[in-house]
């Protein structure tokens, strides 16, 4: 049996309480890195990614801008992707990270984009 560290517990114990509460909506996972920050939404019947956006892409490569600037261009983005595949509801999974700093900004970004969650 494997050992899950702090980490792994808290990621898996904030999507199983999210799971339980959202049955028929689709899910908007987001990854940090020190350097950049990824999203996907997600759909969890069919186990795939329906849009996704990263600040690795070209278009944030070029935007010399910080790291909060970043992960608000980021909410934008995806949320546009979003709304051209006719997604507006969702719920938001920040996995093992706080909601605070550029995990918060990235999620405001998005709802004032168009996404209700």
């Amino acid at each position: 049996m494997k050992k899950l560290n702090k980490i792994d517990k808290r990621k898996l114990r904030n999507r199983k309480k999210l799971k339980k509460v959202n049955v028929d909506k689709l899910r908007i996972s987001v990854y940090k890195s020190l350097k950049s920050i990824s999203a996907q939404i997600i759909d969890d019947k069919e186990g795939k990614t329906i849009v996704s956006a990263s600040s690795i892409e070209k278009e944030f490569k070029k935007n010399k801008a910080n790291k909060k600037e970043t992960s608000n261009l980021l909410g934008e983005v995806l949320a546009k992707r979003a709304i051209e595949k006719k997604i507006g509801n969702v719920y938001f999974d920040r996995g093992a990270n706080k909601y605070h700093g550029r995990i918060k900004t990235f999620a405001e970004s998005l709802r004032k984009n168009g996404l209700k969650f």
